[in-house]
């Protein structure tokens, strides 16, 4: 499965490129017809997303690299640099948006062809939302961190658009043209925070953070379920790294049992652990029984 996964995370990666520029491009429109500084804002982001997307691609097509002298353990780490960029990028969008929103508090207008204009951009927010579903699904079934972080950096696209939407609806509805760039600040504001969240997570990734609870879970019953022959299995240890899942126990056998012995049921566990979680990376260190052990146990049967 991770084999077949790595094809499927680059196409998407390469999608996300020309999406991103489809996008702009609709949002240039509108904005061109409206004149508005919300679906200015609007637009302003969505080219901090091509950005995104030319480094998501980088950053995938380099973490498939397979491992070498430098870099033995793989380099799926690159992900997380790409989703931080992503986070920073969100951010600098954000701050865009409130730069212009705030200079049009002083200088409110109405939108010209606002029919239109809302109209294209509502054809470019539909086109985000499905490619960022896509994406974020396709990201945590192939434990991609960089292709989460573009869907969600494309999500705050979409709420960004709908945000414009209603903003520039109220100032028709009303005649209070000062809505628009007060509903683009708002904007602003929400994107920030969603920017700080994916920023903290890709952050967390690379901190060694732990295997999800779920997957550590079916390692703990792997380990459990292929343990027989052995007396225990103790200092379970995991680490994310991308998409490989990195997994480091402790295993104690009877002191007579053979290395050939000891070693069928390494490779036992080995194989239901990789079945569990697909592209595990399995580090067993016997010991004889008698050895000290330290850490947590696994229960075995």
């Amino acid at each position: 499965m991770a084999g077949t996964a790595q094809p499927i995370v680059k196409r998407l990666a390469t999608g996300s490129i020309a999406v991103a520029f489809g996008v702009m491009a609709l949002k240039l429109a509108a904005w061109h017809v409206t004149g508005s500084v919300a679906l200015l804002s609007d637009a302003l982001e969505s080219t901090v997303n091509v950005i995104a997307a030319l480094i998501a691609y980088f950053a995938v097509s380099y973490a498939q690299k397979p491992a070498d002298a430098e870099h033995p353990f793989g380099h799926s780490k690159a992900e997380y640099f790409s989703a931080v960029i992503e986070g920073v990028l969100i951010v600098v969008a954000a701050l865009l948006i409130a730069h212009e929103a705030f200079a049009a508090l002083f200088a409110p207008v109405l939108p010209e062809a606002p029919a239109l204009g809302l109209g294209i951009n509502m054809v470019a927010a539909a086109i985000n939302g499905m490619w960022a579903f896509l994406l974020i699904r396709a990201g945590r079934e192939h434990r991609s961190p960089a292709l989460v972080a573009d869907g969600r950096h494309l999500f705050t696209d979409v709420v960004t658009s709908l945000g414009v939407f209603a903003g520039l609806l109220a100032a028709l509805a009303t005649g209070y043209a000062i809505l628009d760039p007060l509903l683009a600040i708002g904007v602003a504001c929400n994107i920030l925070w969603e920017g700080w969240k994916v920023i903290a997570s890709s952050v967390d990734g690379l901190m060694d953070r732990a295997a999800a609870p779920a997957d550590e879970s079916a390692i703990r019953a792997a380990i459990a379920g292929n343990a027989g022959g052995s007396v225990d299995v103790h200092d379970l240890k995991t680490r994310q790294a991308g998409r490989m899942t990195f997994v480091d126990f402790h295993m104690v056998v009877p002191a007579e049992m053979t290395v050939a012995a000891s070693h069928d049921i390494c490779d036992r566990m080995e194989e239901a652990i990789r079945a569990a979680i697909p592209g595990a990376r399995v580090t067993i260190h016997v010991e004889p029984e008698g050895v000290r052990a330290h850490g947590a146990r696994v229960t075995i049967d």
